[in-house]
């Protein structure tokens, strides 16, 4: 019999009614479980989780709010085993990616239990210094962050479904909102599994969390000024969810993390053989292939100085064909499948628009046969990086990089990265500190996150595609103009800054920071 994924909606789990979605197994295209959200009440989803879970989590302090975002992580700890089985069954993913997906939710959640403890025994985050308004010191100004009176709706996409869910709420659950998670139907079993694992270990507060298991209805529809809708997923969805006219009007607060075409910069002063040449070829191969190179900071275009650009491609093609696509249950396979059978239609579909400007250098842009949805890595080389617009315009989500040869200066190099109009993340390696700057200087703005690699960082690196909880993530433009995550930057987008105007004695007693502990 299979699998009926369920919803937990108002301290409840329920399953949907009427026409359910199929759930896959992208290895063997067998369906494992169903989904669907006919006949949940969207608005009394989202009342139950205002009145009753931002009720418990404004009471309280953000060091009791640390421990209860640590004690998830502990328990999801606890079940990790479970979803990494589960991440293969139903994400194709092998057992080191879906590590880096279960391992990433645990640790970003103890990360931002570390945050509340820090914070200690107070409910109201202080904004920079106060600030004399008047001719005395008595007329006082004072910003303040105060957590908002709705509910974080997270709308998540299909790659990282425990990470996904896991760092969106981590930075809403201590700014002191609750959460209604809605992962991609495709790959929602790991997701209803980790909102389980937390239901039953019973470390939140009822309405702390909500979970959706597949289409959002009419949800958006009953949302309010003081809600907060963070997206990840395509920059046309995205557009569609920002022009609704319900957010428009009711000034919801929306944050888009969509499309990027992101880049890697090699320097023409680094060596064939050196260290800085390794990582940059570690990271290329990485991004390629870690989650079939279905992660939204993969690598997609590949930077090279002419004089180097032979050594590169062959050294690249040299990783990739030791690259073993197959089973991801198989220890010896390094790639999987992609997620769905529609990646794998448009990864094709993506190949052959590239390839009207580019060459393939390794691999096909044909599927793989079988029952799967198998796609090797693909590698291809453009003939005109300065006058393409394919490779700068259309994300390839799947295992595929396009060499872009340039002149080796800082200015070319920063015009080809900033065609593609806005990105998560770029890398620049080289241990030219002239070069690093120039580069950075001026294509920074069109980055959320720069990674600068070289030899210094060699042993340390964790690669430019690794989302970490003290950086930002996020980017402008194509990217989508949104940020999340950054340690205490997180917290902003679920809180209202409210300036104080008063008597300086009176705001500072009232909202003293409190001493570190």
């Amino acid at each position: 019999m299979t699998l009926i994924l369920e919803n937990y909606v108002g301290g409840r789990w329920l399953p949907g009614t009427g026409k359910l979605a199929d759930l896959h197994n992208p290895t063997t295209g067998a369906v494992v479980a169903r989904a669907g959200t006919g006949g949940i009440d969207m608005k009394a989803a989202l009342t139950f989780a205002r009145d009753v879970g931002g009720a418990a989590l404004r009471a309280m302090t953000f060091a009791q709010r640390g421990e209860m975002i640590m004690a998830a992580s502990k328990a999801l700890h606890a079940q990790r085993d479970a979803l990494l089985d589960l991440e293969i069954v139903n994400g194709g993913n092998t057992r080191k990616d879906a590590k880096f997906d279960v391992d990433g939710a645990i640790g970003t959640l103890a990360a931002y239990a570390e945050l509340g403890k820090r914070l200690g025994d107070t409910t109201v985050l202080l904004d920079g210094e106060g600030v004399q308004l008047g001719r005395t010191p008595r007329l006082w100004g004072q910003h303040v962050m105060l957590p908002r009176r709705g509910v974080a709706v997270h709308v998540n996409a299909f790659n990282f479904p425990a990470w996904g869910i896991a760092e969106k709420a981590a930075c809403a659950w201590l700014a002191g909102l609750p959460v209604l998670a809605k992962p991609a139907t495709a790959t929602a079993l790991v997701a209803e599994r980790v909102v389980r694992v937390l239901a039953d270990a019973k470390v939140l507060p009822a309405g702390a969390l909500s979970l959706l298991c597949g289409s959002a209805g009419d949800l958006l529809d009953h949302l309010d000024a003081q809600d907060v809708l963070a997206f990840t997923g395509s920059a046309d969805t995205g557009y569609l969810l920002r022009s609704k006219e319900r957010l428009l009007r009711r000034s919801v607060r929306v944050n888009v993390e969509a499309d990027s075409l992101n880049s890697t910069v090699l320097g023409p002063d680094v060596e064939p053989g050196s260290e800085t040449w390794n990582l940059f070829l570690r990271d290329v191969i990485t991004d390629m292939t870690q989650k079939a190179g279905q992660k939204c900071t993969a690598i997609r275009r590949i930077l090279v100085p002419v004089a180097r650009l032979a050594d590169v491609e062959a050294d690249l093609k040299d990783r990739l064909a030791a690259v073993k696509v197959g089973d991801p249950a198989d220890e010896a396979t390094n790639m999987g499948p992609l997620a769905t059978r529609s990646q794998l239609d448009d990864a094709v579909a993506g190949v052959r628009k590239l390839m009207g400007e580019a060459d393939v250098v390794f691999g096909s842009p044909d599927a793989r046969p079988g029952a799967g949805w198998f796609f090797g890595p693909v590698l291809l080389r453009s003939r005109d990086p300065l006058a393409a617009t394919a490779v700068h315009e259309h994300e390839v989500f799947g295992p595929v990089s396009t060499l872009l040869p340039y002149d080796g200066t800082a200015a070319t190099a920063a015009h080809l990265v900033r065609k593609g109009e806005g990105s998560l993340v770029a890398s620049v390696l080289s241990d030219d500190r002239d070069f690093v700057r120039d580069v950075v200087t001026e294509m920074g703005a069109w980055h959320g996150r720069l990674y600068l690699g070289s030899a210094a960082m060699a042993p340390l690196s964790p690669g430019p595609g690794t989302v970490l909880p003290l950086t930002t993530h996020g980017g402008p433009g194509r990217a989508g103009g949104g940020e999340e995550l950054g340690g205490l930057r997180g917290l902003a987008l679920y809180q209202q800054r409210t300036a104080l105007e008063g008597d300086r004695a009176m705001i500072e007693k009232l909202f003293a920071a409190p001493a570190p502990k």
